[in-house]
């Protein structure tokens, strides 16, 4: 089914192209959690929005969607489907370590990227005079 003009405006807000463009730089053999790219993206609370973004646009932005899961270390699809099996392969083939309990020890292998604070201004501020 094709995206709705809502949905297209959303893949093309800020949010949509930042969470693009910190997906693509997640590094082989790393990964990220749908919050923590939300997070880095400016939207603490849009981790739901960071999955619909990958569900509209992997194919299309080439995202190695593979490396983004869930909070607790796990892959986010159903165990066992065709999807997680996919992303399990793929993880493994970059390196990544599954606990038996099909977990990512995230202390190991989640991505370090942290929000960067903005350089603060270094305008002066006007200073009136009454001549």
């Amino acid at each position: 089914m094709a995206p709705t003009y809502v949905q297209l405006a959303k893949m093309n807000s800020e949010f949509a192209k930042k969470v693009i463009q910190l997906i693509k730089a997640i590094p082989k053999g790393k990964v990220a959690t749908y919050g923590q790219i939300a997070k880095l993206a400016g939207k603490p609370h849009a981790a739901r929005g960071v999955a619909w973004i990958l569900h509209s646009c992997s194919e299309s932005h080439h995202l190695p969607w593979h490396r983004v899961i869930g909070s607790k270390g796990t892959i986010s699809f159903p165990q066992k489907s065709k999807n997680y099996l996919e992303q399990k392969k793929k993880l493994l083939a970059e390196g990544v370590v599954f606990l038996d309990s099909d977990q990512i020890d995230l202390n190991r292998f989640q991505w370090k990227k942290r929000v960067s604070k903005k350089p603060k201004s270094r305008l002066q501020p006007r200073i009136f005079s009454d001549d």
